[in-house]
């Protein structure tokens, strides 16, 4: 993998496709990597894309600089990080496809930085207003336990024991079975060595529900500006699966009028929370159909 420096991190990246493609920056979802895409990306390739997918904080070679860093896992921190990629790299402008943690920096991006992107893709989640995590339905909460699973201390010591199988837990019960085997787990899960997976993990989620996780002053005013924010101006294509047992469909109806630039929803029947992994096919084309649009 390539790397750059940013303020905080060492950012480990794959770069591929035709040089002088047009750019299109791949964002991994939790739990996973990278390497989700390696489905995709051929036919982007082939399309005349340039693909670029960084390892997101905490995960795979991505490092951090300094101890003493606040280990965050918000939304804008990790937009932050995808902006000092793109701008390390010389890149003015580009699409984004996001898959999870992904779709949210996808959004986060389109909201805080709409004269760098061009277009969007969120795969399996939906948009969030003004960035606020509310309480769930009783029926969505039943598939957030693990989101409060790490709100208690018992919790985050048995997560802490045994990372990899929590996050087997989420790839075995977030879509229906057999669309993965234990050798690809295996090879996905060794991102999850990094040894800020855990702190950033924990962060992410214990920080929406809790009040005093760690904080990083320096993305105070990116927060304070996404809290503003309830539409997206960009071009915007959700897939969505009607098996996933994570994100339930309904949390992304209904959500049209949060777009000015635009908004398709597609639902794949039988595909669960990672669509692109799934039913590649289906997702490379409807992504390339999007991509393709003035």
């Amino acid at each position: 993998m390539k790397t750059i420096r940013s303020q905080v991190l060492e950012i480990a990246f794959e770069q591929d496709g035709p040089e002088g493609g047009r750019p299109v920056l791949l964002l991994h979802g939790w739990p996973d990597a990278p390497r989700a895409w390696n489905a995709t990306t051929p036919r982007l390739h082939q399309a005349g894309w340039r693909t670029l997918i960084p390892c997101l904080r905490g995960t795979g070679s991505t490092k951090f600089l300094s101890g003493d860093t606040p280990r965050v896992g918000a939304g804008v921190a990790l937009a932050q990080d995808a902006i000092d990629l793109v701008d390390a790299l010389g890149i003015d402008r580009f699409a984004v496809v996001g898959h999870d943690w992904g779709a949210r920096i996808a959004y986060i991006l389109a909201a805080l930085f709409p004269d760098r992107i061009t277009s969007i893709v969120a795969l399996a989640l939906a948009f969030q207003p003004r960035g606020i995590f509310k309480v769930p339905s009783f029926e969505q909460s039943r598939r957030f336990w693990y989101q409060f699973f790490q709100c208690i201390d018992g919790g985050t010591d048995q997560i802490k024991s045994d990372p990899v199988g929590f996050a087997r837990i989420q790839w075995d019960t977030w879509s229906p079975r057999g669309w993965f085997n234990d050798a690809e787990f295996q090879k996905t899960a060794e991102s999850f060595s990094n040894p800020d997976w855990t702190a950033i993990t924990l962060n992410a989620y214990r920080s929406r529900w809790r009040d005093g996780e760690a904080w990083d002053l320096r993305y105070a005013e990116l927060q304070r500006r996404l809290a503003g924010i309830e539409k997206i101006s960009k071009p915007t294509l959700m897939i969505q699966g009607m098996s996933d047992f994570c994100d339930a469909p309904s949390e992304s109806e209904g959500l049209e009028k949060h777009f000015t630039g635009g908004y398709e929803r597609i639902v794949l029947e039988g595909i669960g929370h990672f669509p692109h992994r799934e039913a590649p096919d289906a997702v490379a084309a409807a992504i390339l159909q999007h991509l393709a649009r003035p």
